[in-house]
């Protein structure tokens, strides 16, 4: 049963990130993104990571998706600025040599694993994926990774907000 879920989790994430990169409109690949998020969260709670699948809920697909969907609506995007037709052909082909190395890291990953992972008792550890292990190394190690990111974000919507009182 648990690799069947996973599987379907897999899946969920893989059709809805394909769709997110070849819609057409921004809003449908906003949402698009937000099913990816959640099959991502449900990954992280099948890893029994529950702290992991809760942030990626309220973080990405609540509050990081929101701000997306405000920058989307925002720039008010017409149907006559939006690209006619994608090129197939070089979609295609872009899909296909994209999918060969990707293809070959998850035949090797699956002759690693036969059944069981090796490192079962990493996440069989009290301490994966929980709160304190999480804001030890958010706090310690990733402190400056962790406020350029919110620094960066914060400058995109501040651009944003300016491209479009200009277009305005």
């Amino acid at each position: 049963m648990p690799s069947f879920v996973f599987y379907l989790l897999a899946l969920l994430c893989m059709s809805s990130a394909i769709y997110m990169v070849f819609q057409r409109q921004p809003l449908s690949a906003a949402f698009a993104l937000v099913l990816c998020f959640l099959g991502l969260a449900g990954l992280y709670a099948m890893l029994m990571a529950p702290l992991l699948a809760i942030l990626q809920v309220l973080v990405y697909a609540g509050a990081i998706m929101a701000l997306i969907v405000f920058v989307v609506m925002l720039l008010n995007v017409q149907d006559t600025d939006l690209p006619t037709e994608p090129k197939l052909k070089r979609s295609v082909a872009l899909a296909l040599l994209a999918s060969v190395p990707l293809g070959a890291l998850m035949y090797r990953v699956f002759l690693k694993l036969p059944g069981e992972a090796k490192d079962a008792a990493i996440l069989q550890n009290q301490s994966f994926g929980g709160i304190e292990a999480v804001g030890k190394h958010l706090f310690t190690q990733y402190t400056f990774p962790f406020e350029v990111i919110s620094l960066m974000l914060t400058v995109a919507v501040v651009g944003v907000v300016v491209l479009a009182k200009r277009r305005i």
